[in-house]
C-alpha cells in the first residue's frame, strides 16, 4: 500500500501536460466500446509501437486485454465533449460522435487530431494499471491543434489565444485556490475581491502572472476557467484557476467558500462565478464557463484523472 496521499499524488501526476485521446475496440458481439485517456505515448518508430495505459478497475478492462486490436483517437481542441462523454457511464457514447470502421477493424472517431488503427502487441501488468501496447497498422493526422489536459483542466491554446484577442477591454481575475479555500482581498468598505487587472499591451498571460506576484502567493498561472461579458461596463472578464501550494500571502487571506465569504464579494458576477466553483470543487468536476454576467453557457471539464 503507498504511503503517499492519493489525492496529492495524482495532482503531481497532472503537473505534466498530456494530449487527450479515446480509446476504441469492439467487444465479442462487434460492439464499440471505448474509454477517454490521457496516459498516451509513442513508444517505437521499428516496429510502429504506441502505448496506454488502463485502470484495472476498468469496465472496459476485460474487454480491452482480451482484444487483438483496438484504435487510440487524438482529440481536437473543439472535441471536450467527446472526452466527457467516453470519461463517464453514458449509455451509447458512440451514438453521441460520427464514426467509422479503421483500415485494421476498430472505430476511428471523425475530425480528430490524429488516429492510431493498432493490433495489439504487448500488455504489461503495473500495479493498478495495465499497460496496452499496439503496433501501428493504419494512422492518419492533421493540423488540427490538439486538446491538452493538465492539472484537472483541459488546455486549449489556440482556441484561448483566440478569446483573448477578441476583446478590446479585458480584465483578467485570478481564481487562487489551494485546499478548497480562495484567494481575496478586502477593499475599504469590507466587501471581497479577486485580484483582477485589465490587459495592457503586455497581454492576459503577463496580466495573469503579475497578479500573482503582486499578491505575494506562491500560486503558479493556470488556465480560462471562465470568460463572461461585462454588459454595463463594455468589459470581458477573464478568470484564470491557479493553484497555490500553500495558503500563505502578505497581501490578502485565503477563506473557505462559505455562504458568509460569497455574501461578501463585491461583484455580483464574481459571486455567482464562485458559488459555480464552490458547487464543482465539492463534486470534482469543473466547468468552462461563457457567456456574460447574467446568462451563458457552462461547457463541462472532466476533474478526475481521465484514463
Amino acid at each position: 500500500m503507498s504511503q503517499f496521499e492519493p489525492r496529492a499524488l495524482r495532482e503531481a501526476f497532472g503537473s505534466f501536460m498530456t494530449g487527450v485521446t479515446v480509446v476504441t475496440t469492439h467487444d465479442t458481439n462487434n460492439k464499440p466500446l471505448g474509454f477517454t485517456a490521457n496516459s498516451f505515448t509513442s513508444v517505437s518508430i521499428d516496429p510502429p509501437l504506441v502505448l496506454v495505459c488502463m485502470a484495472n478497475s476498468s469496465a472496459n478492462y476485460d474487454v480491452l486485454v482480451k482484444a487483438d486490436r483496438f484504435a487510440i483517437n487524438v482529440l481536437c481542441e473543439q472535441q471536450k465533449e467527446v472526452s466527457n462523454t467516453f470519461a463517464r457511464p453514458v449509455e451509447d457514447r458512440f451514438g453521441t460522435v460520427n464514426w467509422r470502421k479503421g483500415p485494421h477493424g476498430s472505430p476511428i472517431i471523425e475530425d480528430v487530431s490524429a488516429w492510431f488503427d493498432c493490433s495489439s502487441y504487448k500488455q504489461v501488468e503495473a500495479g493498478d494499471h495495465v499497460i496496452l501496447i499496439g503496433k501501428v497498422e493504419a494512422f492518419e493526422s492533421n493540423a488540427a491543434p490538439g486538446l491538452g489536459y493538465s492539472r484537472g483542466a483541459y488546455v486549449t491554446p489556440s482556441m484561448e489565444a483566440e478569446i483573448i484577442s477578441q476583446g478590446t477591454d479585458i480584465v483578467v481575475s485570478a481564481l487562487i485556490e489551494h485546499s478548497g479555500d480562495v484567494f481575496f482581498l478586502a477593499d475599504k468598505q469590507g466587501g471581497l475581491n479577486l485580484p483582477s487587472q485589465k490587459v495592457g499591451k503586455t497581454g492576459a498571460t503577463a496580466t495573469l502572472e503579475y497578479l500573482i506576484k503582486q499578491n505575494d502567493t506562491d500560486a503558479k498561472p493556470g488556465f480560462i476557467y471562465s470568460v463572461f461579458e461585462v454588459i454595463d461596463k463594455e468589459q470581458q472578464h477573464i478568470s484564470f484557476l491557479c493553484q497555490a501550494a500553500s495558503n500563505h500571502s502578505g497581501k490578502g487571506v485565503f477563506l473557505p467558500l462559505t455562504p458568509d465569504t460569497l455574501s461578501k464579494v463585491a461583484d455580483s458576477a464574481v459571486r455567482v462565478m464562485l458559488e459555480r466553483f464552490d458547487k464543482e470543487s465539492k463534486l470534482g468536476n469543473y466547468g468552462l464557463y461563457f457567456g456574460n454576467q447574467n446568462n451563458g453557457e457552462v461547457r463541462p471539464i472532466v476533474k478526475e484523472n481521465l484514463s
